[in-house]
């Protein structure tokens, strides 16, 4: 397992991404002040991104389902919790954006090799789904738990 937002497990089974930048910013508030710089105050914490690059392709590596179960996971507007393969917990995080691009396409239409990007942002941590998006309305793959 590398990481896991909710239920699903980002795994080379599933999908492993290859490239992850994170931009953490914080408030401080400006006040024009003459003859001296301005005078700054801090707000707290403001916007924490990630994007997650990688490629995908189902005949050696990856689910051609695991980007529509992310999407599936987006439709639903919740907040998910984010750990990584070490234990570490990152908090409460929301899907903001799914791309991909699919190339080598086989005589049915179905993309070998598809680049994606997904961009998450963090919320407070009690916007987190408590069951980690398990419930009833939310159609996971029990194999990719235990990857």
């Amino acid at each position: 397992m590398m990481m896991s937002l909710g239920q699903f497990v980002f795994s080379l089974p599933t999908l492993a991404y290859q490239d992850l930048r994170r931009a953490s910013a914080w408030r401080h508030a400006s006040n024009s002040r003459v003859g001296a710089r301005p005078a700054r105050q801090f707000l707290g914490p403001g916007d924490d991104t990630m994007t997650l690059g990688g490629l995908l392709a189902p005949e050696f590596m990856g689910q051609r389902k695991a980007l529509e179960q992310l999407r599936e996971m987006a439709d639903q507007g919740h907040a998910w919790a984010l750990v990584d393969g070490n234990g570490g917990v990152f908090g409460a995080w929301v899907i903001l954006n799914i791309q991909d691009s699919g190339t080598l396409f086989t005589d049915n239409g179905a993309a070998r090799r598809v680049e994606f990007e997904l961009q998450i942002s963090r919320v407070d941590d009690e916007l987190a789904t408590p069951d980690g998006g398990a419930g009833d309305d939310w159609d996971w793959d029990p194999w990719i738990w235990w990857m």
